[in-house]
């Protein structure tokens, strides 16, 4: 597991280890039932505080995310197939929704827009 932590970022320490473990899951990048590191090491690791760590560990479990056995550690929770797909499809309607604000703001119709989106997807007609 790779955690990138940037001091420029404005969301808080928590809520980037919280954003990138979520990415790592939802793109399979960690598997059902892959052991996470302990908080301790991960706050070491990270340089950062284990209160910090573990807020976001927390918060991972609340949202279905992670489980946490006492004495064994945390895993990567068992997904369910439709739950994953949806959560992949939240993260695409998020970025296409930064898009559509970006190109109201530039002043770039819908008819553009879907061009730009068929050429990036490779559907060029």
């Amino acid at each position: 597991m790779r955690i990138i932590i940037s001091n420029s970022s404005e969301d808080p320490i928590y809520e980037q280890i919280i954003k990138q473990i979520k990415n790592q899951i939802i793109n399979g990048e960690l598997t059902e039932q892959e052991s996470l590191p302990s908080i301790r090491k991960l706050a070491g690791e990270l340089g950062i505080s284990v209160i910090t760590t573990k807020r976001a560990y927390e918060e991972l479990e609340r949202e279905g995310f992670i489980d946490t056995v006492g004495g064994k550690g945390s895993f990567v929770a068992s997904q369910n197939k439709e739950f994953l797909r949806e959560k992949k499809m939240k993260v695409v309607e998020e970025k296409l929704t930064e898009a559509v604000s970006e190109a109201r703001m530039l002043d770039i119709g819908v008819k553009d827009l879907k061009e730009m989106l068929n050429i990036l997807y490779g559907e060029e007609e």
